[in-house]
């Protein structure tokens, strides 16, 4: 019987342990940069393979599918659309700050960054910055590994020179965790990188003095308040706001600068969909005019001269990509081979405690090289103060290695290069050519020793190393740093032009608006068994409420109410009242409007129209109803301290007083306006008909009583003038039974 070759293991284990692996192989192999190098697994056999297929900056290019096939071939064994697209981003001036790769051919544009052409289509190279990466490569500074199948060899790191990581920045999704590291100015980080060699006590702030803050590819503004951005250097995570760069020319707006990876499609599209929206009034056409010399011109044009720019680009500062966020996320690879969020100061410390060992090792593989080439030319030396005896030796033993070495007490690699050494070099001139150069070598080993000796010196040498990157690679910030405050968007009656309409509510509920104030609502056309409710007089950039027989208020802008050469649409489907419940009345006015709520049960109180707006589509509770109650037309009070209010009973009786009278409530029943008969009140024989304001001293009533009217002037009025809650006067036989009342215009 064969035995079983696998092991049993609980499935728990098995999934426990299977996800533990995956997730440590995406977190230190796929999406965190390492401190070091600042590059990502995938990027840094990019660059190694490009560099082993000669293609240097000085270099002519080579297909971007021979860089893939070598590197997917030899060092990363995953999907080629994955890898170039590694490659095309590190190519892309408007993805990394300093580019590593120089991409001829599409490369993708700010507009779509994926519109790259296929690889077999383009060409690329190293760029000149990419030599901070590999310069020091073959000089013993990093250590190598198998790549995938045992093969070949490749470096666990490159040794860069400057701190990478911060340089172009890094996004990537891990299990668990993810990075968002901001690219920053060189100059800057290297003057940082100076300022902790010489004081490494040195704080966050006072770093933050050379590292101001990140520095994207595009010249949009940083408005991110100082003091924010050293907190996320302290914290090492954050958000940076970056704001678009306009200016004005002829009366047009020209937008010269985006955020970093916002597309001006994505801009113009955004801003159209307001235009289309009409929540754009005071923008009359916008314009691409983005070409080579010009990368980024979008031209807004406004309506008028006379248009606020400054509030209007708020407005879009806040609503669009012209203004965004980018989370920052300071997450990598340590020396110690663990992920963790770094502030400034220690990803700068670890990166001068990587740097200084590479520099140490790149010292000591020279120094070994020096030695060696030292303890041969010493064995040169030997071979020529006794070249006749050499020559004997040489022509007269079989094996003269170790006759050579016994004689004159040399070593095996001494021996083996006086043998190999051709007669030519063992002219004068030559021996004259190896004394000068052995005297070379003495002064270099001399200084090597002396520099690994002292730590002020090796300090010294690193500083200068950066200093001279930074002269070399260094350019000026291109993210200027301008403190503003974030946008805030206009207030959405801002945004539509005031147009007069009249807001038309039916028996059933629908609702619709018509343009103008001239506009009858009853000679509108309903839905059978419909009819009109209520109308009210009002302007696209006001909100209308609507109360309902249970007391709640609802409210919507008037700009989104439906066309009048329809039907309109049913109310409920933008609010949910009550089961049961209707909506009896309609009222538009300015938010510190005063209103009179009256209910036919002759209580009320006034309010401002505020009170009755809110965004719950449930309503809020208004006035309180009694049983059978229902609430009359709101009434509008320009003046409450002077107009007065006429009610009308059922039965004939007026009273007049004053608004002032009456209290001011958010909500409630309110107080008593007439005086009815509470028996003749429950019955229904009698109950207020209706009540409307009048300015003192002027205006006038229109009572209807079927097919009767009588109209009150003033000095009419002034005989039905009482106090709150009486029984009023009694109208003139025949007009006792009131249908309804109307206040004519005023006079004021």
């Amino acid at each position: 019987m064969l035995q079983a070759n696998y092991e049993q293991i609980p499935l728990k284990d098995y999934a426990e342990r299977a996800y533990l692996d995956y997730s440590m192989y995406v977190v230190l192999d796929r999406a965190l940069p390492f401190v070091g190098d600042g590059l990502k697994p995938v990027q840094r056999r990019i660059v190694y393979a490009m560099s082993e297929l000669g293609l240097a900056a000085s270099a002519k290019p080579k297909k971007s599918a021979r860089t893939v096939g070598d590197v997917i071939g030899k060092f990363h064994p995953h999907g080629d659309s994955a890898c170039y697209e590694a490659l095309v981003l590190m190519a892309q001036p408007f993805s990394y700050r300093y580019p590593l790769i120089d991409g001829q051919g599409n490369f993708g544009s700010p507009d779509d960054p994926k519109s790259f052409a296929a690889m077999r289509y383009t060409e690329s190279k190293l760029t000149p910055i990419a030599e901070v990466l590999l310069a020091e490569l073959g000089q013993g500074t990093v250590d190598w590994t198998p790549n995938f199948d045992g093969t070949l060899e490749e470096p666990s790191w490159l040794p860069s020179r400057l701190p990478h990581v911060l340089l172009n920045g890094s996004m990537g999704i891990a299990v668990g965790m993810a990075t968002d590291i901001p690219p920053h100015n060189l100059r800057e980080v290297a003057s940082a990188c100076i300022r902790l060699l010489d004081d490494p006590e040195a704080t966050i702030a006072d770093l933050c003095e050379h590292v101001q803050g990140p520095d994207y590819p595009t010249q949009a503004e940083i408005i991110t308040p100082r003091e924010d951005l050293q907190a996320i250097y302290k914290n090492g995570t954050g958000s940076v706001r970056v704001r678009a760069v306009y200016q004005q020319e002829e009366g047009q707006i020209v937008l010269t600068a985006l955020p970093h990876q916002v597309s001006p499609s994505k801009i113009l599209e955004q801003i159209a969909a307001q235009m289309r929206a009409k929540k754009l009034p005071m923008l009359e056409d916008l314009r691409d005019e983005s070409d080579h010399e010009n990368p980024i011109r979008l031209v807004l044009v406004p309506r008028s001269s006379r248009v606020d720019t400054e509030a209007m680009m708020q407005h879009l500062f806040a609503t669009t990509d012209l203004e965004k966020s980018f989370r920052v996320n300071l997450n990598m690879i340590g020396l110690d081979g663990r992920p963790q969020v770094k502030d400034l100061k220690r990803i700068l410390s670890e990166w001068l405690a990587f740097r200084t060992r590479t520099v140490t090792r790149r010292l000591e593989h020279r120094l070994s090289k020096v030695e060696r080439r030292l303890h041969l030319l010493e064995g040169l030396r030997i071979a020529f103060l006794n070249l006749d005896e050499v020559i004997r030796i040489v022509r007269s033993e079989d094996e003269p290695k170790p006759v050579l070495i016994a004689r004159f007490g040399l070593s095996e690699e001494q021996a083996d290069y006086i043998l190999e050494t051709r007669l030519r070099q063992l002219a004068r001139l030559e021996e004259m050519k190896i004394n000068a150069e052995a005297s070379a070598l003495e002064k270099e080993r001399a200084k090597i020793q002396a520099l690994l000796k002292s730590p002020a010196k090796l300090k010294s040498l690193i500083k200068d190393e950066i200093s001279a990157d930074a002269a070399k690679f260094g350019d000026d910030r291109r993210s200027p740093l301008v403190r503003r405050e974030v946008a805030q968007a206009l207030d959405e009656s801002a945004l539509v032009p005031a147009e007069p309409v009249t807001v038309v509510l039916s028996q059933k509920g629908w609702i619709r608006a018509a343009k103008g104030h001239d506009i009858d609502p009853a000679s509108l056309n309903y839905r059978d068994g419909d009819d009109l409710q209520g109308a009210v007089r009002a302007r696209t950039t006001q909100q209308v409420a609507f109360v309902d027989s249970t007391g709640r208020s609802y409210s919507t802008p008037v700009h989104g109410l439906p066309s009048a050469r329809g039907n309109g649409e049913p109310l409920t489907g933008r609010f949910s009242p009550a089961a049961g419940a209707s909506f009896d009345t309609l009222i538009a006015a300015d938010p510190d409007t005063r209103l009179v709520l009256v209910s036919n049960f002759g209580y009320g109180f006034v309010t401002r129209f505020e009170t009755l707006t809110g965004r719950n589509k449930a309503g809020k509770h208004i006035i309180t109803l009694n049983d059978g109650a229902r609430i009359l037309t709101p009434q509008i009070s320009a003046e409450p301290a002077s107009d007065r209010i006429v009610v009308a009973t059922s039965e004939g009786h007026l009273l007049m007083f004053a608004v002032a009278d009456l209290p001011e409530l958010d909500k409630g029943k309110g107080n008593k306006l007439i005086e009815i008969p509470k028996a003749k009140l429950l019955a229904g024989e009698e109950y207020v008909v209706g009540a409307v304001v009048v300015p003192e001293g002027s205006g006038e009533v229109t009572l209807y009583a079927g097919q009767r009217k009588l109209t009150l002037r003033w000095a009419d009025l002034m005989q039905y003038g009482g106090n709150r809650a009486t029984r009023g006067g009694l109208l003139p036989r025949g007009l006792r039974r009131v249908e309804r009342m109307e206040v004519g215009a005023a006079v004021r």
